[in-house]
């Protein structure tokens, strides 16, 4: 690992005037993916500021839904009794991610901000548009078997977000606040907070350099109470989604009143399907609509020859947690 400062940062003006001041410097909270990628020589920084002093902590219900500070860690998140009662998917969506150990250390937003697990992206022998824009992407003809179908491009076929919170709160149309180096504030919708790959891999969200994610709020409804987050992986734990599937439904009558329908492992990010929504809404809780909306909602995926089995993996994951919620 090269050599870099470390600095404690006890304000958000004194966080992003260090980051101003140099412009490769890094936050850094729990860390846990972050040392990860200095140590592989993925990411080099010449200096780290601790934000783990600042006041972005918090788990409480406003009047515009569930707020949640970036400074939360994951396991009090996922723990929560609000979040438990009111956003079941949320929570199952943190305590099914990464181990004991690392949900205790890392943050609500450092988690948001994780980076890819493509192999190619991980191994600086290869070459990787993420890493050098214009090296290439092995991973269009090599091992893809874990990578995605749907949002790709010519440039990038990476599931540049492999975890599982992100896919919750893109289904429940979470809102994060951001923070700049003024110190003023703005907000994004978790679904356009990434971006797709096209030909600018390299850029993956919409964070100017030097923001700070703040929180992250997640409206409440009748669909984040009825929800579930299921996840498919190549073992029962430690393990990143093949598939994963967070879905919210609200039924009265055994009809479908609002849906809400996201997917994990399968997009360049969290993958919100408002073509599976618009088959469930009006529609009857049944497993024939819920197979009509997986379809629906893998229609246009892309695979590649070791990824093929994700389109049907995907919509059998899709389908599950659409029976679990209607009950």
């Amino acid at each position: 690992m090269n050599n870099f400062s470390y600095t404690q940062a006890s304000t958000a003006k004194e966080a992003t005037s260090l980051r101003k001041d140099k412009p490769d410097a890094a936050y850094i909270a729990g860390g846990t993916t972050l040392l990860d990628l200095m140590k592989a020589h993925l990411e080099e920084h010449s200096q780290l500021v601790d934000i783990n002093m600042l006041p972005f902590k918090g788990i409480e219900q406003t009047k515009d839904g569930l707020r949640i500070g970036a400074m939360e860690r994951m396991s009090d998140v996922g723990e929560n009794a609000l979040v438990l009662q009111h956003y079941p998917a949320v929570s199952e969506s943190l305590l099914l991610a990464a181990s004991p150990q690392l949900r205790n250390m890392a943050s609500i937003g450092g988690n948001i901000l994780q980076r890819t697990r493509c192999g190619y992206f991980r191994d600086a022998a290869f070459p990787c548009n993420k890493r050098v824009p214009g090296s290439g992407c092995p991973a269009l003809d090599g091992d893809n078997h874990n990578l995605a179908i749907l949002g790709t491009s010519d440039a990038c076929i990476a599931t540049a977000y492999p975890g599982d919170l992100s896919v919750a709160l893109a289904a429940f149309d979470a809102v994060l606040t951001l923070e700049n180096q003024k110190g003023k504030q703005r907000t994004v919708p978790v679904t356009e907070f990434y971006l797709l790959p096209g030909k600018t891999p390299q850029r993956e969200t919409v964070l100017e350099p030097g923001e700070l994610i703040v929180a992250v709020t997640i409206p409440t409804a009748t669909h984040t109470r009825r929800s579930t987050y299921l996840k498919v992986r190549e073992r029962a734990s430690y393990a990143y989604a093949l598939t994963s599937a967070a879905v919210g439904l609200d039924v009265q009558g055994g009809t479908i009143r609002s849906a809400r329908v996201a997917l994990g492992g399968v997009g360049t990010k969290p993958w919100r399907s408002p073509e599976a929504e618009k088959v469930l809404t009006g529609a009857p809780a049944t497993e024939a609509t819920f197979r009509a909306a997986a379809a629906a909602a893998l229609r246009g995926a892309q695979p590649r020859k070791e990824n093929a089995f994700k389109v049907e993996l995907a919509q059998n994951t899709l389908v599950q947690a659409l029976m679990k919620v209607a009950g």
